[in-house]
């Protein structure tokens, strides 16, 4: 999760390719909402 959550605070992954990365498994629902401060909504 390390990576998805600098690659989120310095702008190189939106929400967009974090839901990506929810959706292949790479990270989980409630990494989504710690990094980006929302639910994910599949």
């Amino acid at each position: 999760m390390v990576f998805w959550t600098i690659a989120y605070q310095r702008g190189w992954a939106t929400k967009v390719q974090l839901g990506l990365a929810v959706a292949k498994g790479l990270i989980t629902a409630e990494q989504y909402k710690t990094i980006t401060g929302e639910d994910y909504n599949a």
